[in-house]
């Protein structure tokens, strides 16, 4: 009887199975077929040429509006070019280098915009020349200070533009750490010359990737007591853009910014090493403003400037909507474009945008149509 019993159970055991094995070997092939038939992520091809959309923000008070490629609410006599008063002048400084192969490029590699085709160094350039350029329109009287690798070979054929080298690190992985430590290296010689200089000359430092399309002196006149200015933006990880930040040119505002700067920096080689090659910098901007201003979160959620004290320095901040404003592939392109935007920042795929900008500048001479070309470009992501 136990015989049968156990003959019994070995017989329901295996006719079991035998009907699950293939229904397994079923599910298996689904999800084989399911692997390697089914719809693939597809890669958005950038685009080799500007892409033209409606204009965001039509309607919206304070907020540019097109007709086509004409500004129809902002005209150049509303900008305030040449606004500096008195003896103060502003300069910008930008960190920029060139690095070892990639003076030749292949025809394939070749970006053509407008009638000049590109390799990837001149591309670089281009984008440098257009951003001195932008500036000599805008702020006419402001010079341009480039902060470089001395192992670095090329020239800016500007006559506004200088290049600085100062010793360091520049290879693609530690670019933005140089960059700050490049920034307090500059800080500090200013302030060395300071003491011979007959005048004031305030400093912006930003990318060089950027568009200056008004006189930003204005910013010294009416907040006259920061000694280092920062742009926000809604932003809960990454709040701080270190694409623009200015310092005020006296001796109080350039040590105050040196001595900020270096605890930015101290934190970065502390806990952010990780992201050095990208995010670091910011990263570590928003650490120190946070563990100064636990509270500051609140205010980035208003497009409006605010000053606070951050360990003894006084630190303005500005919206990135006006003083950093990126065009419609990121933030701000559901709003539009402020009518008081002073500052656009090409990031990333958007430099042939730049460079197409500057070519539409140069057929019209009007800045304001120029900014619906940008804000009419669409989300496109372009092949730079």
């Amino acid at each position: 009887m136990a015989l049968s019993k156990s003959w019994r159970t070995r017989y329901l055991f295996y006719a079991s199975l035998i009907l699950i094995i293939p229904f397994l070997l079923s599910v298996l092939d689904l999800h084989r077929d399911g692997i390697s038939d089914g719809p693939k992520r597809k890669i958005p091809k950038k685009s080799d040429h500007l892409i033209l959309g409606p204009a965001a923000g039509q309607g919206l008070p304070n907020r540019l509006q097109c007709k086509g490629l004409k500004a129809v609410n902002m005209d150049d006599a509303s900008r305030s070019r040449g606004a500096i008063s008195g003896s103060d002048a502003v300069s910008f400084v930008t960190v920029f280098t060139v690095y070892n192969g990639s003076v030749r490029s292949e025809p394939t590699s070749l970006v053509t915009v407008g009638n000049v085709s590109y390799s990837k160094e001149e591309r670089s350039l281009a984008i440098l020349h257009t951003f001195v350029d932008f500036i000599q329109v805008s702020m006419p009287k402001s010079s341009v200070i480039i902060l470089t690798d001395p192992a670095s070979h090329f020239s800016v054929k500007r006559n506004s533009a200088s290049l600085l080298p100062i010793e360091g690190d520049y290879s693609r992985g530690r670019l933005m750490l140089q960059r700050i430590k490049s920034y307090i290296v500059f800080l500090h010689s200013r302030l060395e010359q300071l003491q011979k200089a007959k005048s004031v000359s305030h400093y912006v430092f930003t990318d060089s990737d950027v568009a200056v399309v008004d006189d930003l002196g204005h910013i010294f006149q009416k907040y006259p007591q920061f000694h280092l200015a920062l742009t926000f933006r809604n932003n809960k990880e990454q709040p701080l853009n270190s694409g623009f930040i200015a310092v005020r040119g006296t001796p109080d505002g350039i040590l105050k910014a040196k001595i900020f700067l270096q605890e930015v920096l101290d934190v970065y080689v502390s806990k952010y090493m990780k992201a050095s090659r990208m995010l670091g910098d910011q990263l570590a901007l928003a650490s120190v403003v946070k563990a100064h201003l636990p509270f500051v979160a609140k205010k980035f959620g208003k497009p409006e400037a605010f000053s606070s004290e951050v360990n003894g320095v006084s630190v303005l901040f500005l919206p990135c909507a006006v003083y950093n404003w990126t065009p419609p592939e990121g933030a701000g392109q559901f709003h539009g474009m402020p009518l008081d935007v002073q500052v656009v920042h090409f990031k990333g795929s958007r430099k042939r945008l730049m460079l197409e900008s500057w070519n539409f500048y140069n057929t019209t001479s009007k800045l304001p149509d120029m900014l619906c070309l940008v804000l009419k470009s669409g989300r496109t992501k372009y092949d730079f």
